[in-house]
Order: C-alpha cells, then structure tokens, then sequence
C-alpha cells in the first residue's frame, strides 16, 4: 500500500514501473500501428504517449498548489495536443504530433525532472501527485493492452510468470453469505485512494447467494448454442437495440468453425477454452445470460461485501479478499501473472472469506449498478478522472489479468458504458 507519505524509493519504483511497462507495449509498433484507425474506443497510441508525459508534467511539474495556473511546459503546444479533457477524442488522429523520437524524448525529460524533483523537493501535495501520475499510466498501460486486442495487434512483449495452476480445484455452486452491516467505500486511512472511493458510509447487506466463480466460456457457450442472442425477451430495451445495431450473435473475437469455436487473441485465433473465464462481454450481453440462466448481477455494496467482509460478523473489511498482503501470483492473476484470462477456478489461495474464487484479478467483473458518486462526495484536483461520468456509465469491480497489483483493492470501482466489449470484462451471478 503506497500512501501520502511515501518514501521516495517507493515513488521512484511506482513511475518507473509504470513507464517501463508503457514503453513495452509499444516499442515493436510500425509508424502506421502507432496511429492505427479512427475508433470511439482507442486512441492513437503516439497521441497517448504524449498524453502520459504531459499529464505527469502537468501535476508534478507545472501544477502550483492552491492557484488556477499552469507553469509552461517544456514542450511547446503541449495542451493544446494532450489535455485530454479539452481535445475532443475524434481530433487526436489529425493533430501535428510529434514523431516518435519526439514523444519519447519528451516522456523522458518529463520523468527525468519529476524523478529529481521527488529527491529535493519532497512535500504532501507532490507525493499525491507523483502516485496519481503512476497509477494513471498504469491505467492506460491497461487500456494500451485492450487497443492490441482491438486493432488485432501482436500480443504485447511483455514478460509474465507461470501461474500454479496444477494446484486448481473445483469451485461449483454458490457461497452463501449471510449479510449484515458494511462500510462501503475507502477509509480515511487506506492510503491512496480515488475520489469515487470516499468515503466509507454504512450500508445494509441482507442474505444472498454468489456464485464462487465467474461466467466461463463453456457456461456463455451454453446460453449461444440455446439462441440466447436472438430471443428479445432476454434483454433489456436498450440492450436490444444494442444487439442489433451490432448484429451481435456471440460474444467479441468469437467464431465457428468446423472444429468447434475459436477465440481470437491479439493477432492469433486460438481454440475456446470452456473452462477460462468468458472475457469481452458488455454489460448488456452479462444482463441477458443473467436472465436466461434465471440469475443476476450483484450490485457492487454485494460484490464488496462478498470479496472484503469477514463472515465472524463486525464491519472491518479486508483490503483484498485473502487479508492484508499485497498481491502475488499464488494469489492474483493481475498484470505479469499470466497475460492472459485463466480458468475460473485457479488460484484456490486468493479466494475471499466467503469462498468466491477470483475477485482480484482474471477478469473485470459487472456489477448491476450505475457509476454514481458516494454520499458527500467532493471531487478531487483531477476532476476529470470520475465527476464526467457519473450517471451513464456501469460498475466493474475487481481488476484483470492486465491490471498491475499497485492499483487494484476490494474497494476500486472501474466503470464503463454498458455497450463496451473491449474492455476486459466478464461477470459473476448471484441467485
């Protein structure tokens, strides 16, 4: 846990982290695949380099506390080209970017700076800074891997361990979780949080089941082979009209052949594992299967309560749902772990108090509920980052098999449209 007084090591480990991992995801692109084409769900991958350096120069360099103004940045023209809130999405491809030498020469001067800055003039406000700016690019380190997968681009050259999976034993069925009184959010001294996190306020849980694992792909299959996607009454309204402007029939990078369904995975189609988690399924498409199978999603107070609570009763909750100890391949199957979604029941020594199997890692996890802000919620000086999007968009919970430990606990709320099948979703039931 990294927290507002972070020793300066532990910053340094964080941004460096952090930019080795952006610079692996890119360094065998071409000159085209670094523009790549004009999609609502990408960005062209020279413009979110840019967009990294001039985000962390932007708060820990050019940021003046307690005043709305901006010193200059060391490249001319930098917010005109990667303020992200004030460059609409559909322009970023017909910006003058730099060349790449150009982008690498400013995310490295700009690290550099911040790097020297952290050793001599160390305070509060710039180690919240430093922290926001490492786990910011991690966040689009994550987004930069879904824009392989997207574009079908190689998969990433990045190095990961061998997951135990030889110790993987069954988890069927649902846990039964008696409820009671939960605190729901982030307490005050959780160390770095998000605003959408605070604060923790009391809620009541009452008795429900959840099923220990995610939706596999065997289990998705089942409710395709039963015309799950052509029967209206299965989906919501708009999830209806989803499905057919799409002419969605099974799930993304999904196809039949003569040997039996295949999964594509970044460049390469590869035979569908039943027994991994389903992957790339939007909200609309978890809500369906959820009909069908005469199930539901449960609502993130539920999600949080299953993967944090302690079943002996109290409202002390768990910062992962093994304990305390941060991440580790025996545990999580988060970024390094494996690159890729494993079978829903591995990885028996990570699961929750309550036996659900899975709820850090693997896949990002549906919840119910739409995004919207905590009781007295106050927005943070990155106002950009959660007030936007309160309303529309949809809970996930949990973290993927892209997400580094550094940024994922019980109490993360991720969100996106309930349209979008590039992220790396999949869900769980409750009965």
């Amino acid at each position: 846990m990294i927290d507002a007084q972070a020793p300066a090591p532990a910053l340094h480990r964080m941004l460096l982290d952090a930019r080795a991992r952006t610079l692996a995801l890119v360094a065998d692109l071409t000159g085209t695949q670094l523009i790549g084409p004009r999609l609502k769900i990408v960005n062209p991958p020279l413009w979110e380099m840019g967009h990294l350096a001039w985000f962390q120069e932007r708060w820990c360099l050019r940021h003046v506390d307690g005043a709305n103004e901006l010193l200059p940045s060391m490249l001319p023209q930098a917010d005109r080209l990667y303020d992200s809130a004030a460059v609409a999405h559909a322009t970023r491809w017909d910006l003058p970017l730099p060349a790449l030498d150009a982008t690498l020469d400013y995310m490295r001067r700009v690290l550099e700076h911040v790097l020297e800055r952290i050793d001599s003039d160390r305070g509060g406000a710039l180690d919240y800074f430093a922290q926001l700016a490492a786990l910011h690019e991690e966040m689009h380190g994550e987004a930069f891997t879904y824009t392989r997968q997207t574009l079908g681009y190689p998969a990433p050259r990045v190095e990961n361990a061998a997951l135990p999976l030889s110790v993987c034993t069954s988890a069927p069925g649902d846990a039964e979780i008696s409820g009671g009184d939960l605190m729901l959010g982030a307490a005050p001294d959780s160390g770095f949080v998000f605003d959408n996190e605070k604060w923790a306020h009391p809620i009541r849980i009452e008795p429900f089941r959840m099923a220990r694992t995610c939706v596999s792909n065997g289990e998705l299959l089942a409710f395709v082979q039963d015309r799950g996607y052509a029967r209206r009454g299965l989906w919501s309204a708009e999830g209806w009209r989803w499905r057919e402007s799409e002419g969605a029939s099974h799930p993304a990078y999904w196809r039949e052949e003569a040997g039996g369904w295949h999964v594509r995975r970044y460049d390469a189609w590869e035979p569908l594992a039943m027994a991994a988690a389903v992957v790339h399924v939007n909200w609309h498409e978890a809500n369906a299967y959820c009909q069908w199978a005469g199930r539901r999603l449960p609502t993130e107070a539920e999600w949080e309560y299953a993967s944090a609570a302690d079943p002996a009763g109290g409202t002390a909750k768990r910062r992962y749902p093994w304990g305390e100890s941060a991440a580790d391949t025996e545990r999580a199957n988060l970024f390094g772990a494996s690159g890729d979604v494993v079978d829903v029941a591995a990885l028996p020594q990570g699961d929750s108090p309550w036996g659900c199997r899975q709820m850090i890692g693997n896949v990002w996890e549906w919840t119910a509920d739409n995004f919207n802000p905590y009781p007295g919620f106050v927005v943070d000086p990155y106002k950009e980052y959660s007030q936007p999007w309160f309303g529309d968009h949809k809970v996930l919970r949990g973290g993927c098999f892209a997400t580094r430990a550094v940024l994922i606990r019980n109490t993360w709320r991720n969100f996106y449209t309930p349209d979008r099948r590039d992220v790396y979703a999949g869900f769980r039931t409750c009965a």
